[in-house]
Order: C-alpha cells, then sequence, then structure tokens
C-alpha cells in the first residue's frame, strides 16, 4: 500500500520546481500526445512488476522480452544467465577503451608502483605538489572507469539480474575507494571477485573477496601478523558477511578468527619472497594474494567451539568453510537478499524458507532466489519497494533513453554524489543502507525532482562528450509514447493521472512521470 504523505511529496515536489528552479513565463498551450498510442505490449502488469523487480528497471525492449518468452522462462535465464550480456556495440566499444579492460593489473600496479616512487623522490622538491597530484588524477580515473562499465552494464545489459546482484554483493562486501590505493583496485575487485560468483556459491564468493588485495587492504589484515594482530577484517567477515550481529559468536571468536587469517595479505611486487628466511614450509603467492608462514600464528584456536589446528593457510580455508555453512549465515544472507529484492521487513516465514534451501544447497545464490521469486510473499511485495539512489537513476535512464548508449557517464555519477550513493564511495564496511528511511529526506527528493527534470528534458549532457560545446544533440524524449508506457498506464493511480495531465510539454510531462510515486517504486 502506497504512503499518501509520499505520494503527495512526490507529486508535489515535481510540480512545484519548474516554478522554483526558474522565472515564471506564461503557460504554453497544454501538451498533447500523439493521436494514436502504441499499442500495449501483451503482458500483464504483475509481469512487468516482476521485471522491474529483478532488473534494473522495466524498459520497452525488457517488456518485450518478457512478452516474447513468458515471465517463467524470463527469470530462469535471468538466474542462470549466458556469458555474453550482449551489450549494444556502442557501450562494448566504450568498455573495451578503458585501460582497465586493455591492462592486465598487473601491468596497473606495476605503473603505480613506478608513481608513487617519483612522488616520494619528489618530496620537498618544487615538483612534489605536482607529481602527487598527477598520481592522484591515474586513482581517480581508474576508479571512474570501473563506475563507468559498472553502469553501461547496469543500463544495456540483457542479464539484469545479474548486474543487480553485481551491485548487491559489492556493496554486502563493501571496500572504499577513499581509502590508501583501493582506487586502482575497486575495477578488478567488482571484475573478479564479485561478478563470477554473483549467482554461484556463497563460500567461493566469500573466499574471492577475502583474498582480494581490495578488501586486505581496506579491513587491513594486510598488516594482521603474530604478534600484532589486527582484528578489523576477523571482527567484520563475521558480524557483516557471515553471521550477523547476536548471531551467537563471541569476542573470544573474533579473536581466534584473527589469529587464523595472521600471515594473509599481499604482495605487489610479482615476485616471490625469499624463503632462505622461512623457518616454515607454506608459502603461497597467487597474484596479489600472498600467504606468508613467517607472519602466521601456528598455535591451535578454538573457533566456534571447534579446535582448528596450527596448519596454516589451511586453517583460513578450514574456518571460511565453516562460516559459509553455519545456520546462522544461512539466515543473514537469506534476510539481507529479502530486504534488497523483497520489502524492508520481510516476512520471517519467507526468510525462513530461503534459510532452508540456502542450507540444503551448500549456499547455492540461485536457489535461494528461486525459492525467493517463487513465494508468495514475493508476489505481494510488487510495486511497492522504494527504489534506492541508484536504482532510481538507472531504471529512469532505461524508461526513457532504452538502448540509446550514453556517450558522457559524468553527469550521471554526479547524480549519483549528490544522492549520497556514489559507486564504491561508502566509507564503512557496512554498505549502503538496503530501506527506504535512508532515502526519503527532504533533500533527497529534492535532488530526485531535480535530476528527473535533467533526464526529462533530454539535455542532462550524457549524450554529448564533455569538451563538446551547445545544447544536446538528442531531441527531448517522449516516455509517453514507448510500448513500456502503454504497458504500465493502466496500473497508475488517479492522483499521477491527474498530475501528468498539467503537463505542458514532453519534458514537463517526463519529469512528472519519473517523479511519480509508482515511479519511485518498483
Amino acid at each position: 500500500m502506497q504512503n499518501p504523505a509520499f505520494m503527495r511529496l512526490c507529486l508535489l515536489g515535481a510540480l512545484l520546481l519548474p516554478a522554483a528552479c526558474s522565472t515564471p513565463k506564461p503557460a504554453p498551450p497544454a501538451f498533447h500526445p500523439v493521436a494514436e498510442s502504441p499499442a500495449p505490449l501483451d503482458t500483464n502488469p504483475q509481469d512487468i512488476a516482476i521485471l522491474n523487480r529483478v532488473s534494473w528497471g522495466a524498459n520497452t525492449a525488457g517488456a518485450q522480452a518478457v512478452e516474447a518468452q513468458g515471465i517463467a522462462h524470463y527469470l530462469d535465464e535471468q538466474l542462470h544467465p549466458t556469458a555474453d550480456d550482449h551489450l549494444p556495440p556502442d557501450a562494448r566499444a566504450q568498455i573495451a577503451a578503458m585501460s582497465i579492460t586493455r591492462k592486465p593489473m598487473s601491468e596497473i600496479v606495476s605503473e603505480l608502483r613506478a608513481d608513487r616512487a617519483k612522488v616520494k623522490a619528489a618530496k620537498g622538491s618544487a615538483d612534489s605538489k605536482t607529481v602527487r597530484k598527477a598520481f592522484q588524477l591515474v586513482l581517480t580515473e581508474y576508479a571512474r572507469e570501473a563506475a563507468t562499465r559498472s553502469l553501461l552494464r547496469d543500463l544495456y545489459s540483457t542479464n539484469q539480474l545479474k548486474e543487480r546482484l553485481t551491485w548487491f554483493w559489492f556493496n554486502h562486501f563493501n571496500v572504499s575507494q577513499k581509502k590508501a590505493d583501493i582506487r586502482a583496485f575497486v575495477g578488478d575487485y567488482e571484475e573478479n571477485a564479485i561478478r563470477p560468483h554473483v549467482l554461484g556459491h556463497f563460500r567461493d564468493l566469500l573466499l574471492a573477496t577475502a583474498f582480494h588485495p581490495a578488501m586486505l587492504l581496506y579491513l587491513d589484515n594486510a598488516k594482521n601478523a603474530a604478534g600484532h594482530i589486527n582484528e578489523n577484517y576477523a571482527r567484520e567477515v563475521m558480524e557483516l558477511h557471515t553471521m550477523g550481529v547476536g548471531s551467537g559468536y563471541t569476542q573470544k571468536d573474533v579473536q581466534e578468527l584473527a589469529r587464523i587469517l595472521t600471515g594473509v595479505g599481499i604482495n605487489l611486487t610479482g615476485r616471490d619472497r625469499n624463503r632462505r628466511w622461512m623457518p616454515r614450509d607454506g608459502y603461497v603467492r597467487q597474484g596479489f594474494f600472498e600467504f606468508n608462514p613467517n607472519r602466521h600464528d601456528y598455535g591451535d584456536k578454538i573457533f566456534l567451539g571447534r579446535t582448528i589446528h596450527g596448519a596454516g593457510l589451511k586453517e583460513v580455508y578450514q574456518a571460511l568453510d565453516l562460516l559459509s555453512r553455519e545456520p546462522a549465515t544461512a539466515h543473514h544472507i537469506s534476510l539481507q537478499l529479502a530486504t534488497y529484492f523483497v520489502s524492508d521487513n520481510p516476512p520471517p516465514a519467507l526468510v525462513d524458507a530461503m534459510a532452508a534451501t540456502f542450507s540444503a544447497s551448500d549456499g547455492d545464490i540461485a536457489a535461494v532466489l528461486t525459492t525467493m521469486f517463487h513465494s508468495p510473499e514475493f508476489t505481494a511485495s510488487l510495486n511497492g519497494k522504494f527504489k534506492d539512489p541508484i536504482h532510481y537513476a538507472i531504471s529512469a535512464l532505461r524508461a526513457t533513453y532504452g538502448d540509446t548508449v550514453i556517450i558522457n557517464p559524468l553527469p550521471l555519477l554526479n547524480w549519483l554524489n549528490r544522492m549520497g550513493e556514489g559507486l564504491y564511495m561508502h566509507e564503512t564496511p557496512d554498505g549502503y543502507p538496503l530501506t527506504q528511511a535512508a532515502w526519503t529526506g527532504p533533500g533527497e527528493m529534492e535532488t530526485r525532482f531535480e535530476i528527473a527534470r535533467q533526464i526529462g528534458l533530454g539535455r542532462s549532457g550524457l549524450f554529448r562528450s564533455p569538451d563538446m560545446p551547445g545544447p544536446e544533440p538528442a531531441p527531448t524524449p517522449h516516455i509517453q509514447q514507448t510500448r513500456y508506457y502503454a504497458a504500465i498506464a493502466p496500473t497508475l493511480s488517479a492522483a499521477t493521472v491527474q498530475a501528468l495531465a498539467q503537463a505542458r510539454t514532453p519534458a514537463d510531462w517526463n519529469m512528472l512521470f519519473l517523479s511519480s510515486p509508482q515511479f519511485m517504486q518498483h
């Protein structure tokens, strides 16, 4: 059920914003759409609502896919996607041209090590500030490329559920680009630690994140060594990544896990360490991951009531295996997924059913989601979940422009920052909130109305290069004339229909639609 106050806020804000942002002018003649609206899709409103929920936002192409194959087949394809994301050629070309695509991480890291050496050598000289700024710009550009690649996939990939889960799991295993040199690693972290495992087994995802340099730097396990224990990662992997707060583990468990994780760190040199100085065997280096037995506590540990004998890296696998298979982990992960896809307060019966599937399938994420998607609780929740900023922005662009590929991502990146959900920007390990209360303050809603105005007008800067002068070449879009809108029009509330009737131009109509309560929710 929609909140009346929320509805009034959306519609009144959208109606009043243009007047607040410009000098009053005489009203132009009323806007009348084309005489013949496009034929509606042969798709029922519930199927469109499911499409809205599992994707980054319904559009004509997505609705046509559901119409052609049926919602059951569409969901099955989303849960078991092909390797090909079917990106439009212009989007593929943009990604192919990026440094993070053209260069292996080994080359990127080698160049950054050389650049950092230059910064160190220039310290105290007249060039120090210039050299340091150039180094920071390189780091920032790597993070910007990663964010752009992610957003292009969100906008145009046919594997929409995979992309939604890539964002969800990155947020769940959050790292922040604001710390150290993590800007250089976020793209690789998302691409190789997160994305390949989003619909696989949770254990594999947990291990991939645990051993990635971005996580090891962010939560300080690279500093964790026998005699110099750092508990940051051990605490967060239990509190946030697996079992959850109040699930029965103790501070002693955190301490013991930190001991287990000693020696787990990174090596950015590309070379093995000199093993002549290692009294124990067991040294491991895989890419940038390194297990250094010289830094490991080989004493026995009691973790979650089990004895883990000192065995080096084998202990780490044992501990993470235990965490991935704990009943508390099954419940916590199921609760997070249900909060993201179903409701801010998901029904306990649904969470229990998902947790049972998690345990029975050894953490098969696709199986857990199948249980959720086919539940009556999921169906009952449709059209009632508030879009967080990234979902709002991406869905607005998908609805407005379809597969017309953006040229300049900077306005979109700026909108996300303004709305408080910039990619890779959340500083604390808990990730961005998944519930409505975090995103519906007056300031946040006003920002949305302004973004709706820019998108609806078609003058947002998305379709011209940053250095291109003059107006945008694309005409004002007409959402009302799409088959997507024809499919959802019967579901709009009387208040929204009344507000849309007040539009004087296509741009006004677009803004009002994108600001409506029905569009703000999915």
